[in-house]
């Protein structure tokens, strides 16, 4: 006979954990990225809780919709569509069809950004956010910057209906319009100017992820045969925008690095342009300063 000493017996796997163990590897057959990861999502997600408390649900609760989402997931619809929600440092947006849903790794191109507000000697900075998507880079500067100014601006009417989700009751200024010529009535006067526009060149277009190439608009992901066209474009707004010593930040595709702080030339009114990693150490954004005169 078998003895326990010391405590209770130990127990059998619950039912839902061994579920999305084997959710796990039908994510990781169809190529999901982080199989794991999603497979505990949406547990949670189906069964109303967190994923730190997947075990707590008894066996009898274990709910058969679960396989329905890891069946949506596996045709590798986006995760956050499926929740209906995204993750973006300390915020939780609401996400859908229309909108881009915002990545990890935009989160350390805000990073930056906030650090650079932050060493700026202004009691009240004023910030724009160009093609705002979802909203999640300008409500993050709202929130992480407490004194700040925050103006966005959005093309997409579709993209429009989530963030003027996520905004409400914000302190964002929240317009519709083209990136290009947005915000005359701030001409020469902001802090920053930070956007995460659209810069997959067209040519790559059976390279992208399908979460990304089948889901996420098209207006927010392709820019032109190299990708830089609407950066050519954002680098006149923003040097309209920026106060002298005001700060741009761009992100831009991880192959990008050697590219786009040449936009950014002295003979075009910059100084100190660089480009930047993100967490994992690959070339992600590019910082420029509006010249003194």
């Amino acid at each position: 006979m078998q003895q326990h000493f010391g405590g209770r017996p130990p127990t059998s796997r619950s039912v839902l954990l061994a579920e999305v163990a084997q959710a796990t590897q039908r994510l990781a057959d169809a190529g999901v990225p982080s199989p794991r990861n999603d497979a505990e999502e949406l547990a949670a997600f189906v069964h109303g809780v967190k994923r730190g408390e997947l075990h707590s649900v008894k066996d009898a609760d274990f709910d058969a919709r679960y396989w329905e989402v890891v069946a949506r997931r596996e045709q590798r619809e986006p995760l956050q569509h499926i929740t209906g929600r995204a993750y973006f440092r300390y915020l939780e947006l609401q996400v859908g069809p229309g909108v881009f849903v915002p990545r990890p790794e935009t989160e350390s191109v805000v990073g930056w950004a906030i650090d650079a507000v932050r060493a700026m000697d202004v009691v009240e900075p004023l910030i724009v956010d160009l093609c705002t998507g979802s909203g999640a880079i300008a409500l993050a500067l709202a929130q992480e910057v407490p004194r700040s100014r925050v103006h966005a601006v959005e093309l997409s009417e579709e993209a429009l209906r989530w963030t003027r989700k996520n905004m409400a009751g914000s302190r964002v200024d929240l317009r519709q319009g083209n990136a290009l010529d947005a915000f005359p009535d701030l001409d020469g006067q902001v802090d920053l100017v930070i956007s995460n526009p659209p810069y997959i060149p067209l040519t790559e277009w059976e390279y992208v992820a399908p979460e990304a190439r089948d889901y996420d608009p098209e207006l927010a992901l392709f820019s032109g045969e190299d990708g830089l066209d609407l950066i050519r474009g954002l680098e006149r707004t923003a040097h309209r925008l920026l106060r002298p010593g005001g700060v741009v930040v761009v992100e831009h595709a991880d192959t990008q690095g050697g590219q786009v702080p040449w936009v950014f030339t002295e003979e075009r009114g910059w100084a100190d342009a660089a480009d930047h990693p993100d967490l994992n150490n690959r070339p992600r954004f590019a910082t420029a300063r509006r010249a003194l005169p």
